[in-house]
């Protein structure tokens, strides 16, 4: 299913503190950060030359986030840096001086850090991001996730010595029950949800998700006409647009944003034409985009930045995997999970209507970009059910 961008808002200024947060000082600071962690650099660009013939189009790239920061998706780029944000600011109050990033080891902050406990809601990769985070910063993290994470993705979390507690219900209870903790034990929330109540932390997490798009500005030498991108709450897909935004302007690729069927909260928000939440039903194997309430930052940027709205079933995902893994005209393998290969699914959908490519104006001489946001390193059981046990990235 597919909805344009009719809203009148579509094309208009963000406010000031969304645009803030999708500058290249903005990203650059998330990337000081991110490369204190990391020895390899920025995460692949991929070119599918192959697959792009098989779907009619110029060109196909896939920004692969499978490895990043050796946490397995794009979420490490956004809890981990809000939790080194929250430790350092509050170290620089306390000790009267400037507190970067590279300080977080000075044994006075790491008095202040043992002090804080953060928490978080997490459908697995942000709870594994804060989680890791909280090791870097030196502080206590408390996971909340809700009963149909699997057990892998948790253990992962607990692994990095973060305590998890499971919630009955979905991830939007998971979400509630983390903030109550925060409000009566005074820990410390490090949500990538926003909500009217609280905006400050989740676009911190999102600043973070900037990076992935800076480094995408740098590595392609032809700018993409077409950006199919996968989106739970939005933060996604809000940074990488808006960031896209802020750095080509006119020039943007046309965004579009994909989401599960059975959790399709910005798409039914883009139908009504106003945020919405939907109804939790049957679990989604894109259990990474299983939100039911988008996020009121992501949906204010998206409302005004994101072309379309679509969503794509199971057999969509699946499918987009085992085309990945299993690459087509000599194209490089690359192993996506199903939340990672979402917005491939998105593309490969439209690309077989007729009707929809011309909607969206997907002609012989689109260039598309697409990321795959997590690999299968969380969840490596599921993922041979899905596409099989022989397959390695790269091969």
């Amino acid at each position: 299913m597919l909805v344009l961008n009719t809203f009148t808002q579509a094309g208009a200024p963000l406010v000031e503190a969304d645009a803030r947060i999708l500058t290249a000082a903005a990203a650059q600071d998330a990337a000081a950060f991110a490369a204190l962690h990391s020895a390899s650099g920025p995460s692949p660009l991929v070119s599918l030359p192959g697959l792009a013939s098989n779907l009619g189009i110029s060109a196909l790239w896939l920004k692969d986030e499978g490895d990043r920061l050796g946490l397995g998706s794009f979420k490490a780029l956004g809890g981990a840096y809000a939790v080194a944000r929250v430790i350092s600011e509050a170290a620089s109050r306390r000790l009267g001086r400037r507190i970067g990033f590279g300080d977080l080891d000075d044994p006075a902050v790491r008095t202040i850090s043992a002090e804080t406990t953060v928490t978080c809601a997490t459908d697995g990769n942000h709870g594994l991001s804060v989680a890791q985070g909280a090791v870097w910063a030196g502080c206590h993290a408390v996971i909340f996730a809700p009963e149909r994470v699997s057990g892998p993705r948790l253990a992962a979390i607990s692994s990095r010595g973060a305590r998890v507690v499971r919630v009955d219900g979905t991830y939007d209870d998971a979400v509630a029950a983390a903030a109550r903790a925060s409000r009566e034990l005074g820990w410390t929330l490090i949500s990538d949800i926003a909500s009217q109540e609280d905006e400050q932390v989740p676009r911190i997490v999102m600043q973070g998700y900037t990076v992935l798009a800076e480094e995408c500005l740098g590595q392609l030498q032809e700018r993409p006409t077409h950006f199919f991108v996968q989106a739970g709450v939005g933060g996604l897909a809000a940074a990488v647009a808006g960031r896209f935004a802020d750095a080509l302007g006119a020039s943007k690729p046309k965004t579009i944003v994909v989401e599960p069927s059975r959790a399709a909260c910005l798409f039914e928000s883009a139908r009504a034409g106003r945020l919405v939440g939907v109804e939790s039903g049957p679990a989604t194997i894109m259990s990474m985009l299983e939100c039911y309430k988008p996020s009121v930052i992501a949906w204010n940027i998206l409302s005004r930045l994101a072309d379309a709205f679509m969503t794509v079933d199971e057999a969509d995902a699946v499918r987009a995997m085992r085309w990945l893994a299993h690459p087509v005209g000599g194209d490089r393998s690359v192993v996506a999970g199903a939340s990672g290969a979402a917005g491939l699914a998105g593309l490969i959908q439209i690309a077989q209507s007729a009707e929809e490519r011309a909607l969206l104006e997907l002609g012989p001489e689109a260039r598309v970009l697409v990321i795959n946001s997590e690999g299968a390193s969380n969840d490596a059981l599921l993922y041979r059910e899905l596409v099989g046990p022989s397959v390695q990235a790269g091969a």
